[in-house]
């Protein structure tokens, strides 16, 4: 999930967040009259996103005479303990949400979301499947994508002309080349890496043919310490170290930090995401900067990206369900996915849309190039709240890079953690 454009990743990523248990909310009714109360992420900048929900909300109460829409802009850090609230006591939730991806199979299990029928809706036949996967838990839909968000590899393109290089054809050569240029300017972040920064380092993890876990029946069986995992994660941790990135100064970043460091004129690459962009754009960066797809493990290959975003709900309690669908339609609709793009940057989920929007805009074709190639999630399962929570993987990561501790057993550790937490 992307956090702080949601996030982001994450951004969600991206801050974990607590496993729901409050248990199943009461169905509740479903009056045509009154008011739909929403809540959504807040921003960093929220203006622009606002200026949009405003403009759909005036669309929808003309459309639905003695209705009115109530939006909150809630923080993303405290929505595990709101939504675990809403999920306890309907009378104070709202009856349409914002909630990332990554977070769905946990408020599922807890009762908090109402499946969606999206059979009626033309325009969801537009969805993309990889993307319109994320909002599903056992082939049922309980969120419409409402924006994707995946990461590429940013670099100076100042930098790389001085110094006479090519951006990286494979991952192996990354760690070389931010080698190479930290050397010939001292005062440069070969590549900013971040010891928590999960979905940074996943993509090295995927092309190396790792994974997180794997499915074994019903549930989920660690594969962080497998072989193949363990070649990603030495491949990405070896990006921390005081010739390319040093510890002290990196190995306590997340994505946000990260990209900071290369916004700031202080890293010559990063792995960046989509939403980045125009936040890069409005730095000391711009007009200095390209955008390529991670490359993988072989020339010509892209590094599977982690499917971050956001999703567009109905809480199970709501008094509302046709009125909080019909919102979750519009504002999750092709329309306004295309009006929030202008807005935020935020990736839309359709593929007419997402086609429209690459073709006026050539920079999102990495980023476009990237979802074609195929992406990646989490596992589905309510246990990988708990797992986030206990920042499993950043502490895996920040234990070899920044603590020296060896690989296998770090690997083994959370590896034990994560099938602790896959069978309570």
């Amino acid at each position: 999930m992307r956090f702080a454009v949601a996030a982001v990743v994450g951004a969600v990523v991206l801050a974990g967040c607590a496993p729901v248990q409050s248990g199943s909310a009461p169905t509740g009714g479903d009056d045509q009259t009154g008011q739909v109360r929403v809540w959504l992420f807040d921003e960093v900048n929220r203006g622009p996103k606002e200026a949009v929900v405003e403009e759909a909300v005036t669309a929808f109460e003309q459309a639905h005479q003695g209705v009115t829409v109530d939006v909150q802009y809630i923080q993303v850090q405290t929505r595990a303990e709101r939504f675990k609230a809403a999920f306890s006591d309907p009378a104070s939730a709202p009856d349409v949400a914002e909630f990332g991806n990554t977070d769905l199979a946990g408020y599922v299990a807890g009762g908090g979301f109402a499946e969606l029928d999206l059979g009626g809706w033309s325009e969801a036949k537009d969805l993309l499947p990889a993307v319109l996967d994320t909002g599903e838990v056992d082939d049922k839909v309980y969120g419409v994508p409402w924006y994707v968000g995946v990461r590429a590899l940013y670099y100076r393109t100042d930098v790389f002309q001085e110094l006479n290089l090519q951006p990286p054809a494979t991952l192996d050569e990354i760690a070389p080349l931010a080698r190479k240029i930290r050397a010939a300017k001292p005062d440069l972040l070969g590549i900013s890496a971040g010891g928590k920064y999960t979905y940074g380092a996943m993509p090295f993890v995927w092309a190396n043919g790792g994974d997180i876990a794997r499915k074994d029946g019903d549930r989920y069986v660690a594969a962080i310490d497998s072989a193949e995992s363990k070649a990603g994660l030495r491949q990405y941790t070896e990006l921390i170290a005081d010739d390319i990135c040093p510890p002290a100064q990196c190995a306590g970043n997340g994505g946000d930090a990260s990209v900071e460091a290369f916004r700031a004129g202080k890293a010559a690459m990063v792995v960046g995401g989509d939403f980045n962009r125009k936040s890069v754009d409005a730095s000391s960066a711009a007009g200095k900067y390209a955008v390529v797809p991670l490359p993988g493990k072989e020339a010509g290959d892209i590094a599977p990206a982690f499917a971050g975003g956001n999703l567009l709900g109905v809480l199970k309690g709501s008094a509302r369900k046709t009125l909080a669908n019909e919102f979750v339609r519009l504002l999750g609709g092709k329309e306004y996915q295309r009006k929030m793009f202008d807005a935020m940057g935020n990736l839309p989920t359709f593929g007419d849309v997402q086609a429209e929007v690459a073709k006026a805009n050539p920079v999102l074709e990495p980023f476009i190039e990237t979802l074609e190639a195929g992406t990646r999630f989490v596992p589905v399962t309510p246990n990988w709240a708990k797992i986030d929570a206990q920042a499993v993987l950043p502490t895996l990561l920040q234990q070899v890079a920044a603590g020296g501790e060896d690989l296998d057993r770090a690997a083994k550790d959370a590896a034990d953690q994560m099938n602790a937490a896959f069978d309570s």
